[in-house]
C-alpha cells in the first residue's frame, strides 16, 4: 500500500527535488528550472509516494492557472507548450506509477518526458515531440567521418555555401556575454510574435538562466561574425559531457549561416569528445538533414477519476442519442 503525501511548499520541493532527482542532465538542475519559476511563479504540487518510510516515487508538477491543469515543475507555458526537457515522473515501478497519477486532482498535461518502462503498464501515454541528438562517438569522434555520411551531391553543395560566406571572412568569438541581447534581437526579429522572447516571462527567465550558467563556468557563446558583422549568435551549456544548445539569433542577409553555426557546434563538440549534442526539440527539416538521432520525448495526459467517469459517460450517452 502507498502513501502518497503532497508538498506546495517550494523550499520542501527543493529539498525533495535535490535529495531524490537524479542529476543526468541539464534540465534535471534546480537552479535551472527556479530561473523559469521566479517568473512564472506558478504553484508547486509534489507527490511524493512511499511504502513504509521507503522513498519510491515523485511526481514533481506545477498548477498551471492559464492552462487550468496541472503541468511538469515549473510549468513554464508559451503558447500552450512547455519549454524545458527531459522531464521525468520518477518512480520504481509502474504500480508507483499509476498511484502518483491517481492522486494527481485536477487534469494533467505533463509534457517532455524521457521515456520509462513503467509508462507501458501504468498509463496511457504518446510521442509529444522528437527531440534530435548529435552522438559524436558514432563517428569516431571525427568530423570528417560525419561529413563522409553525406551523399556526394550534398557535400558539394555544403562546401559551395560555406566557401561563400568564408568569402567574405569568418571568424569566431567565444563568451562574450554581451553578445547575448544581440541574439535576443535577431531571433525576435525573425521570428516576431512567434519567438518564446515574445513573452516577457520567458524572456526574463532566459536572462536569468544565462547569467546563472556564467557564474557558474557553464556557458558557452558562440558568434559568428562574417566580414566584421554579427551574422549569428548561439547560447548552450555543456554538463556532463551534453552540450546543450539551448537558443540562437541569425542575421537574414548572410543565407546559410545557421548551417555554418551548427557544423561549428558539431565539428566543436568531435574535439572536446563529448557524448552528445542535444539539439532539442522543434520541427525543423535541417536536423534530419544534419543525419542528427532522433529521440522521442513522451506526454501523459490525465483527468481526475471522477471526471474521467463523468466523460464515459456523456461518451455512452452521445453514442445512444446517435
Amino acid at each position: 500500500m502507498f502513501n502518497i503525501s503532497v508538498c506546495k511548499d517550494l523550499e520542501e520541493a527543493k529539498r525533495l527535488w535535490q535529495r531524490h532527482w537524479p542529476q543526468e542532465r541539464l534540465f534535471d538542475l534546480w537552479p535551472v528550472r527556479v530561473c523559469f519559476q521566479s517568473q512564472f511563479n506558478n504553484s508547486p504540487y509534489f507527490l511524493i509516494a512511499r511504502q513504509g518510510r521507503q522513498f519510491c516515487g515523485m511526481a514533481a508538477l506545477s498548477w498551471i492557472d492559464e492552462e487550468q491543469c496541472y503541468g511538469h515543475f515549473p510549468g513554464e507555458v508559451w503558447q500552450g507548450k512547455t519549454w524545458l526537457e527531459q522531464n521525468k515522473i520518477l518512480a520504481d515501478d509502474s504500480d508507483t506509477l499509476s498511484a502518483l497519477l491517481n492522486h494527481i486532482p485536477a487534469a494533467a498535461n505533463i509534457r517532455y518526458l524521457t521515456g520509462s518502462p513503467c509508462f507501458s503498464d501504468a498509463c496511457a501515454v504518446e510521442v509529444d515531440e522528437i527531440g534530435y541528438l548529435f552522438l559524436p562517438q558514432q563517428y569516431g569522434f571525427s568530423f570528417q567521418n560525419y561529413l563522409s555520411t553525406f551523399s556526394g551531391k550534398s557535400r558539394k553543395k555544403i562546401n559551395h555555401e560555406i566557401n561563400r560566406l568564408a568569402a567574405a571572412g569568418v571568424a569566431y568569438r567565444y563568451d562574450c556575454y554581451d553578445d547575448i541581447e544581440h541574439m535576443f534581437r535577431m531571433n525576435l526579429d525573425s521570428f516576431k510574435e512567434y519567438s518564446y522572447f515574445n513573452d516577457a516571462r520567458f524572456f526574463r527567465s532566459f536572462e536569468n538562466l544565462a547569467a546563472w550558467l556564467h557564474a557558474n563556468k557553464l556557458l558557452r557563446i558562440t558568434t559568428v561574425l562574417i566580414g566584421g558583422r554579427m551574422a549569428a549568435v548561439d547560447i548552450g551549456a555543456v554538463w556532463n559531457s551534453t552540450y546543450t544548445v539551448l537558443a540562437g539569433g541569425t542575421d537574414p542577409d548572410f543565407l546559410g549561416i545557421a548551417k555554418l553555426i551548427n557544423f561549428h557546434h558539431l565539428e566543436w563538440a568531435c574535439q572536446q569528445r563529448l557524448a552528445e549534442v542535444d539539439f532539442l526539440c522543434g520541427d525543423f527539416n535541417w536536423k534530419t538533414r544534419f543525419h542528427l538521432t532522433p529521440r522521442p520525448l513522451y506526454k501523459i495526459w490525465s483527468l481526475p477519476k471522477q471526471q474521467m467517469w463523468q466523460d464515459i459517460a456523456i461518451d455512452r450517452r452521445a453514442a445512444v442519442a446517435g
